[in-house]
């Protein structure tokens, strides 16, 4: 049972970690600190609904189409190890996030960007729905718990970015932050890969 919640916090927390789009708006966000918690919420929402449907729909499909668990098991996997390489080539070649002094200001603006950095970025479906719905399944009685470990890591990682973000400003404007965490998140994708192909 600890072993499916912990093994879906640390999927979920390698997959929303690495940085993108919606996490860079969320830091320069927290560093001007406008509308922080409306912006973690927002994510925070987002990610619930998405990774709950990720895990009912592909039990839902691999209960009509058992064959369908390998495809989504060799597929995730193949993403998985792309993640991990791609990681690998961010931390070999590392370069500093600086967070833009121009933006949104007023609620309305900041809160349409964020649900469009999130809705409409088919990475956002690709990490929660498809591929942490498979994960999930891997975990078959227990996938609830996995997504309860994912969610878990999303509200955290969320919030500790978003009020973090003015103390650690700083620290990821250096390219040597992002290699570390490149790296372990490289690390970790890549395993998760190999042990899903091999389950």
């Amino acid at each position: 049972m600890t072993s499916a919640l912990a093994v879906g916090f640390l999927a979920s927390l390698t997959l929303i970690v690495a940085i993108g789009a919606q996490n860079a708006f969320v830091l320069r966000q927290g560093i001007r600190g406008e509308h922080v918690m409306a912006v973690v919420a927002v994510c925070a929402i987002s990610d619930v609904v998405l990774i709950a449907a990720g895990i009912a729909g592909v039990g839902t499909l691999i209960a009509a189409h058992p064959g369908a668990l390998d495809i989504a098991r060799f597929g995730g996997a193949a993403f998985l190890i792309g993640y991990g390489l791609l990681a690998a080539r961010r931390a070999w070649r590392p370069s500093a996030l600086m967070a833009s002094d121009k933006g949104p200001g007023r609620f309305l603006e900041v809160m349409v960007t964020c649900l469009a950095l999130t809705w409409l970025n088919p990475h956002v479906y690709l990490d929660t729905v498809v591929l942490l719905g498979t994960l999930a399944n891997e975990h078959s009685n227990e996938r609830w718990l996995f997504g309860v470990g994912a969610v878990t890591a999303s509200v955290v990682w969320f919030v500790s970015l978003g009020l973090g973000a003015r103390r650690l400003s700083g620290l990821f404007a250096a390219p040597r932050t992002w290699r570390i965490l490149d790296g372990l998140i490289a690390i970790t994708m890549t395993g998760l890969g190999v042990s899903l192909a091999l389950s």
